[in-house]
């Protein structure tokens, strides 16, 4: 399974980016490959949430999050093309002045037809654009 880990500063409290990232219907506003998102079955702090996305080509997914307010959101694969499995969380510290420190985690598996190529593409080039559209966001809002 290929995975990456990234840690960025956001200048934003941690209850505000985590607002952000758990605020998944307005995905699409900010994230340009995210085409269309739907949130599903909520119980408590775990919430289905569906998926379509536009890298390389267009793939539905969908995902069970798991909500630790304010600092950690986790989340397991349910289901989708393509895709095999897709794992991983958020999890933010506050850095003192107002400053959150968000380190982002993923873990995936393709179908075994999907070159090594798009697999690098995601966690390579798209993960670190992605980075910086949620901190474009919380900063900006």
């Amino acid at each position: 399974m290929a995975g990456a880990t990234r840690t960025i500063t956001i200048n934003a409290p941690v209850e505000k980016v985590f607002d952000i990232i758990t605020n998944y219907d307005r995905y699409p506003e900010f994230l340009p490959e995210v085409k269309k998102i739907t949130t599903g079955k909520r119980q408590g702090n775990t919430v289905e949430v569906h998926y379509e996305v536009d890298v390389v080509k267009r793939i539905r997914y969908s995902i069970r999050v798991t909500e630790e307010r304010p600092k950690r959101m986790s989340w397991t694969f349910i289901e989708g093309e393509v895709m095999k499995d897709n794992k991983g969380s958020w999890t933010l510290e506050p850095e003192g002045e107002g400053k959150t420190r968000a380190t982002y985690n993923v873990e995936m598996a393709l179908g075994a037809l999907i070159p090594k190529a798009i697999i690098n593409t995601l966690t390579e080039t798209q993960l670190p654009k992605m980075l910086d559209a949620f901190k474009r966001r919380a900063e900006s809002t």
